[in-house]
């Protein structure tokens, strides 16, 4: 008998992939084969940047659809919101319907999409095939997207999304708050993404009834509350696994592993890691008071500044800054950060708060300095500092802009809380016993691979 065959489809970012992989990898281990979907320009990024003797290609099969590109320039770039839900479904059904008219291993047990992409369960529904989804936010996240209609319906936004008046929502006295301001969808750049994002969710709600499974990375410590208010949504995070190298997978760039030497080297809890994610812009302004902010800390640093994040907005360091904080300060283009963050030498992370990063520094324990910029970083960073409270949010000027005093003030502010950072060791414990044997979400990861393997 043919081994159990899924077929898992992220939404085409960096962030929904990482995990999606790491899921992926987590099946491969309990026998059943994966076959992953990308996009042909995903698909290119992610082989070019797997570490030197990474086997990940010889445990999942990477297979990939065409971006809908009709240039060779356009092909360099990444698909768009539109492209997502103009093209992406065509490419996909194609290659279900080639899988279903192979041969008898090829056939398809299970479809496992991001519940971001809800028409690839549409798509499953329609060739007979078992569904499953992957929610790769917070559950809250994904609660306040299933409220979408009784929000229209009490009028706190219109049906295009837009907010009719500015408040702040609560869906359970122990849930994280967000301003109507910073829904999920209104600060992901231009007013047309923001229409595709939102038309996306809309149809998500009623494709999500198409699924068994709900799966979320995340844990029923972190967000008891959202569980109980959505119980159809189960945990199986924090996602933690990694290849055989120790080294994350589903990458777009080549990591710099070369800064764990100079990591080695530092005193204990000494380290700022600071990272913002794949998707990123900061004004020349804001990039050099972040620059002088962690040159007034003293502290030795690791600053993530992809190429792509400083050349992009004319970003160039102050001038002599390099020279200024010497081997103190190690700016890279990509860097390991589940394994800084592992690094018994870090002392808090300057972050973005993306889902991701937000778990891998629960995980091991890192208090966070959050700067939400789009998306759902916002509503992170509310359980970061009002939920669970091991961490903090900086203050802006009357220019908007986060200044070098204030980044320094934070830094020792944050480092010099005993409290806090012991809350922060407390909840590592607790979020890590869910994953271990007989933990909540170690349990409700096993029971989706027998159900897998009985649907076979």
């Amino acid at each position: 008998m043919a081994r159990p065959h899924v077929l898992v489809i992220p939404y085409p970012v960096q962030g929904h992939v990482i995990p999606l992989m790491e899921l992926s990898l987590c099946l491969v281990k309990h026998g059943i084969k994966v076959s992953f979907v990308n996009t042909k320009y995903n698909h290119e990024r992610i082989t070019s940047s797997f570490a030197e003797g990474s086997d990940i290609g010889s445990k999942i099969s990477l297979v990939w659809i065409a971006d809908g590109s009709d240039s060779a320039e356009k092909a360099k770039k990444p698909v768009s919101t539109g492209e997502v839900l103009r093209h992406m479904p065509g490419k996909v059904e194609e290659l279900i319907d080639c899988l279903i008219n192979g041969s008898e291993s090829e056939k398809i047990s299970c479809v496992l999409a991001d519940q971001s992409i809800g028409w690839a369960l549409d798509i499953a529904k329609k060739k007979g095939i078992t569904r499953a989804a992957f929610c790769p936010a917070a559950a809250a996240q994904l609660v306040h997207g299933l409220s979408i209609p009784k929000l229209i319906e009490n009028g706190i936004i219109d049906k295009n999304g837009t907010p009719l008046r500015k408040e702040t929502i609560q869906l359970s006295p122990s849930m994280p708050s967000l301003s109507t301001e910073n829904l999920a969808w209104l600060n992901v750049g231009n007013l047309t993404t923001q229409k595709h994002i939102f038309e996306l969710m809309m149809r998500n709600i009623k494709s999500m009834q198409l699924t068994e499974w709900l799966l979320c990375n995340s844990s029923n410590v972190l967000e008891q509350s959202a569980f109980t208010l959505s119980p159809n949504i189960i945990p199986i995070g924090p996602l933690l696994t990694s290849n055989a190298s120790g080294n994350s997978v589903g990458n777009f760039w080549p990591q710099d592993l070369t800064i764990m030497n100079w990591l080695d080297q530092q005193s204990p809890s000494s380290v700022i890691y600071v990272a913002f994610g794949s998707f990123r812009t900061m004004s020349p302004t804001q990039f050099r008071e972040l620059a002088l902010g962690l040159e007034l800390s003293n502290r030795p640093f690791i600053w993530v500044a992809q190429p792509d994040f400083r050349q992009g907005n004319n970003n160039e360091y102050p001038q002599g800054f390099e020279d200024r904080v010497g081997d103190r300060g190690q700016m890279v283009g990509w860097a390991p950060q589940k394994k800084i963050l592992s690094h018994a030498s870090v002392a808090c992370f300057i972050s973005h708060c993306g889902w991701n990063s937000t778990m891998e520094s629960v995980s091991n324990g890192i208090p966070i300095l959050c700067w939400p910029h789009f998306a759902d970083q916002f509503l992170n960073k509310s359980y970061v500092c009002d939920v669970w409270n091991v961490g903090m949010g900086f203050e802006t000027d009357e220019r908007g802009i986060i200044t070098s005093n204030e980044i320094r003030g934070k830094i020792e502010q944050l480092l010099n809380d005993e409290d806090l950072k012991e809350r922060a060791k407390h909840l590592k414990e607790k979020v890590l016993s869910g994953i271990r044997e007989g933990g909540k979400s170690r349990n409700n990861l096993d029971g989706f691979v027998k159900w897998i393997k009985m649907k076979n």
